[in-house]
């Protein structure tokens, strides 16, 4: 099933569009097939279900969206209902995969259901990916890695200064522009 063919499957949960995509390829390029891969917020589990279908590591999946965790259970991927990396061990992951809520919303706006918080980066687009940076290394194991998707509408640089907060050095590993915005994977390493 094509990406546009799934938009209306759940409509309470992100379904796959060219942000997933780009970083789904991304990790599947770099994932082992021995490696133990954590996908945060995994929406319909598109990203989750590549890794492992191309990989062969195993890809565990959490979401705050329990609509999410459902969707992404049927289709097969092991997922729990977690806020970011918060119930998992320490040092357990060898890559982190995460396409954040990036897109910078006015504060006004209330987050009342699960669409607005899967799109909403609160006023600076940063609001998930600041408090993702900074608990993110604890589940890595000594040399894993990060896959974060940024937007330039989030402010790249900003979010590779503050990875570098976080003791992170980050490459761009891929990068896809659009008319408004161009998406980034960061590739982020201790």
């Amino acid at each position: 099933m094509g990406l546009e063919d799934r938009r209306d499957e759940v409509p309470d949960v992100y379904q796959p569009a060219e942000d997933s995509r780009l970083l789904a390829d991304a990790a599947c390029e770099r994932v082992g097939a021995d490696e133990l891969v954590l996908e945060v917020g995994t929406g319909s589990g598109y990203v989750a279900g590549r890794i492992a279908d191309e990989t062969a590591a195993r890809v565990v999946a959490s979401d705050l969206n329990p609509h999410a965790v459902r969707q992404a259970r049927t289709a097969g991927v092991e997922t729990v209902r977690a806020d970011l990396v918060s119930p998992f061990r320490d040092g357990a992951f060898d890559a982190v995969a995460f396409n954040p809520p990036y897109l910078p919303t006015d504060p006004e706006n209330e987050w009342d259901d699960w669409m607005e918080r899967a799109l909403s980066g609160g006023e600076d687009g940063r609001a998930v990916i600041d408090p993702f940076l900074e608990r993110v290394g604890r589940v890595l194991s000594p040399d894993g890695v990060v896959y974060l998707l940024v937007s330039s509408l989030t402010g790249v640089d900003e979010v590779v200064e503050r990875a570098g907060e976080e003791g992170f050095s980050a490459v761009a590993v891929a990068d896809e522009s659009f008319p408004f915005e161009t998406l980034t994977v960061l590739e982020l390493l201790r």
